[in-house]
């Protein structure tokens, strides 16, 4: 097991480590497992990588983001120049169906609504979002439509992290409320669990994941 010490020392070189992290912006504090990012950047891309560095190194426990956007410069833009480029970006999108999102910005925020089919689609208007000038931050209230839900669900999900050898699959419990599925169990790292989460979320009829795996370091 990793102490503090250690820990912080591979966060930092992993932020390092990818080019889009303004590492020297970004302040870093462990305590007991818990990696607490703070400080000011430029752009919601930048935040959403540093999260990710975070979660890409073993030993993290949860991750506490005190990290906040604030553009200036060239990164600045009204809410109204953000809205504008938000409807060119999903109007340009072949995974998003057109007239299905509505869009407000207040500050820099991005509020997204309405209602897609599958969640990868609700991904792909994300990331389409988060590298936009000007955006501080994404509120994401798409809901997706209600599918049918095939039979043995609970095990088919179960087939799908086994086949995507996710090595902690069978430490993982899976169980479903509808077209509601929450995972509990045990996993090494931050990259299984969103690994675990993503597969579920490819199953079909499936409008919503709670997802309880807790990382043990």
């Amino acid at each position: 097991m990793k102490t503090d010490s250690e820990l912080k020392k591979d966060v930092l070189a992993e932020m390092l480590w990818d080019p889009l992290i303004p590492e020297a912006r970004v302040g870093v504090s462990v305590t007991d497992g818990v990696v607490t990012l703070t400080g000011h950047i430029d752009t919601y891309a930048e935040k959403v990588a540093a999260k990710r560095a975070v979660e890409r190194v073993s030993g993290v426990k949860a991750i506490a983001m005190e990290l906040d956007v604030i553009p200036a410069g060239v990164h600045q833009r009204s809410d109204t120049e953000i809205a504008a480029a938000v409807e060119h970006a999903l109007s340009w999108n072949t995974s998003v169906p057109q007239g299905r999102i509505m869009v407000s910005v207040e500050k820099g925020w991005v509020t997204l609504s309405g209602e897609l089919d599958w969640n990868f689609q609700r991904r792909a208007v994300e990331r389409m979002i988060r590298p936009l000038k000007g955006v501080a931050g994404i509120i994401d209230n798409i809901l997706l439509r209600a599918l049918p839900i095939p039979v043995n669900l609970s095990t088919r999900i179960q087939e799908a992290l086994t086949r995507q050898a996710q090595r902690e699959a069978r430490r993982i419990e899976i169980s479903m409320d509808g077209s509601v599925v929450t995972l509990r169990g045990h996993v090494h790292s931050w990259a299984e669990r969103n690994a675990a989460e993503g597969a579920t979320w490819s199953a079909p009829g499936v409008s919503r994941v709670n997802n309880q795996l807790t990382v043990e370091a």
